[in-house]
């Protein structure tokens, strides 16, 4: 008797599950871009001025440039080690839908990007004179921009799999699909700071990010394939 099929939602999250099992294997990979975020909101205070004033008027553009660069940090080797050792291939050919499978992936991603860049830049923000009352909006605001930006980064990823050392090239791909969400985010986050109504810009981000949930894992699995064949 054949063992039962697993179901596509069964296989997305074995996919998830492997992915963050791997990541605890080699913390390295998570640690770097909070590392790198850290290191960029942290140092404005020492290059620019040490007054809040001025440190908590460019703040947002701050804390969002540096998540930007940040999660684009973990981007290329999103697909790339699975394409080397034929993980992909065999997404590919299992039986599955690779939307799924892909999307699972750039969940991952996320979980340990996004999410925690999230979380960090609360902390961050008190170091550039950011009222407490700002926070749940740059929570809220943060948590849906980096949502659209894995997405977008899954489908550069997926464009530049077939091409060594594709760093710059997945940036060049990235950084101008991203614009919007930089500019919705920060603009929500000033909004918060000024304590004025940030829902505007929160709507915005999330219908990016609805967009993107949408469209994203479709082109990233038609990227891949390409990449593959």
């Amino acid at each position: 008797m054949s063992a039962p099929r697993t179901s596509a939602i069964g296989a997305a999250w074995q996919v998830l599950a492997r992915d963050l099992r791997l990541a605890v294997r080699r913390p390295v990979q998570v640690i770097q871009p909070l590392a790198f975020f850290a290191v960029v909101a942290l140092l404005f205070p020492l290059g620019y001025t040490p007054e809040l004033g001025k440190l908590r008027a460019i703040a947002p553009g701050v804390l969002w440039v540096g998540a930007l660069l940040a999660s684009m940090l973990a981007l290329e080797a999103l697909f790339r080690e699975d394409a080397a050792d034929g993980t992909l291939e065999q997404f590919a050919v299992c039986g599955q839908p690779l939307v799924a499978l892909l999307a699972a992936k750039t969940f991952a991603h996320w979980l340990l990007t996004g999410l925690p860049l999230t979380l960090m830049a609360p902390l961050l923000a008190v170091t550039l004179g950011v009222p407490a009352t700002a926070m749940s909006g740059i929570l809220m605001s943060l948590m849906l921009g980096t949502i659209t930006l894995s997405l977008i980064g899954a489908v550069g990823a997926g464009l530049t799999l077939g091409v060594r050392r594709g760093g710059v090239l997945l940036s060049l791909l990235t950084l101008p699909l991203a614009v919007p969400v930089l500019v919705f985010g920060a603009r929500a986050t000033e909004l918060a700071i000024l304590g004025e109504s940030l829902m505007g810009p929160l709507y915005l981000l999330g219908a990016l990010a609805v967009l993107g949930v949408t469209l994203a894992p479709l082109a990233a699995a038609a990227a891949v394939r390409i990449g593959l064949e």
